[in-house]
């Protein structure tokens, strides 16, 4: 995936007094002016990393995906004004979250995982037995996160359809306790009126595109699966999500987008069957799919080394361009510039160095 150059500022490290959320905007959207002069768009977003606390690199690195899909999608938007390119009406939830959903799935692909999720210092990949560890205490359980997502958007529903009079808070509360036992069987993990969205106005009927977004998100890699039979570092797929889903920015429908792209209309079969699959069945796809990658590295690392460029690599080895200038922030400090680094994994490797700074500072503190 390329940004055709626009300068990106990425707040990744929480602190205190941050917006607790990751999130993305674009000071200034991407479009094309009558004469052709390409305005690039410039974007910032976060994401909520404690390098402190464990486990909180994995939700930071999704939270990074989701949110590098929405700086990525609204880059490379090539139309004639700047209100194609803006997360505004005509622009649905749907179609803006489907490219970050897709984009933080990844995270999940063992193949994604063997090539990157690796030991900084030996570039040993991920054991495998870490993966199937985490497929068998989720997966029978991940209808839960369907029914959860549809909870919200039916509970909406019901609020809206009540008479005047009904619009009560104790009514409110009731009516959450009600959908969540039709919905999910039983009080939820997540109370209902706890989700932001129904508290907000500015995100009334906005949770059901998330529910569209993710049937597309599955029926896309499905599409991509079929055709390639891999979606990991596929040169294909970039390539086809900017021209098929991007370029056109909102001056096109979200359904007529997936159908082109995938030639079929948009539905929930393949987020069903994704869901049938036993564990069992889910580690055996994801074994063979992480066994491939891991040959692949090696063929890699062993055609570097013959070519004279050295033998087994880790990660942060070779060269990334992506086409534009990055910034690494933590509120008002400028951690990292691309640009004045030389290259963006000089920059990472800049914020690597602040990351272990302050992981050192807080162990001392507490010593």
């Amino acid at each position: 995936l390329a940004h055709d150059p626009p300068p990106e500022s990425l707040a990744l490290l929480d602190r205190s007094g941050k917006y607790s959320n990751g999130f993305c905007h674009w000071p200034v959207p991407a479009w094309v002016k009558p004469d052709g002069t390409w305005v690039p768009s410039q974007t910032n977003f976060t994401s909520l990393a404690d390098p402190t606390a464990v486990g909180s690199g994995l939700t930071a690195l999704t939270t990074l995906m989701h949110e590098a899909g929405h700086a990525a999608h609204f880059a490379n938007i090539r139309q004639p004004s700047p209100l194609f390119s803006q997360e505004r009406a005509p622009t649905s939830v749907a179609y803006a979250e489907n490219q970050s959903m897709f984009l933080d799935s990844l995270v999940g692909d063992a193949a994604w995982r063997a090539k990157y999720a690796r030991h900084p210092a030996t570039g040993a990949p991920i054991p495998f037995e870490v993966i199937e560890e985490e497929i068998r205490s989720t997966q029978p359980f991940a209808v839960f996160a369907l029914r959860g997502m549809l909870a919200v958007s039916y509970y909406e529903k019901a609020l809206y359809e009540l008479e005047e009079e009904e619009v009560t808070e104790a009514r409110m509360i009731s009516l959450a306790d009600e959908i969540e036992t039709k919905i999910q069987g039983g009080p939820s993990p997540r109370p209902l009126l706890s989700v932001p969205h129904l508290v907000s106005d500015e995100a009334s009927c906005y949770y059901q595109g998330y529910t569209l977004a993710e049937m597309s998100v599955h029926q896309t890699r499905e599409y991509f699966k079929t055709k390639y039979g891999y979606i990991v570092d596929n040169p294909n797929v970039g390539p086809t999500l900017t021209e098929k889903y991007w370029r056109c920015g909102n001056s096109r429908m979200f359904l007529d987008l997936v159908r082109d792209l995938t030639g079929k209309e948009l539905s929930g079969d393949a987020w069903t069957e994704s869901l049938k699959e036993t564990a069992d069945g889910k580690i055996e796809t994801e074994r063979k799919e992480y066994d491939e990658m891991i040959q692949k590295c090696k063929a890699e690392a062993e055609a570097k080394a013959a070519a004279g460029g050295g033998g087994e690599s880790k990660e942060g080895d070779g060269e990334v361009d992506l086409k534009m200038n990055v910034r690494f922030v933590d509120g008002d400090v400028v951690i990292a510039d691309s640009e004045k680094c030389g290259s963006l994994l000089e920059a990472c490797k800049e914020f690597e160095f602040f990351v272990a700074a302050r992981v050192a500072e807080k162990a001392s503190s507490n010593s």
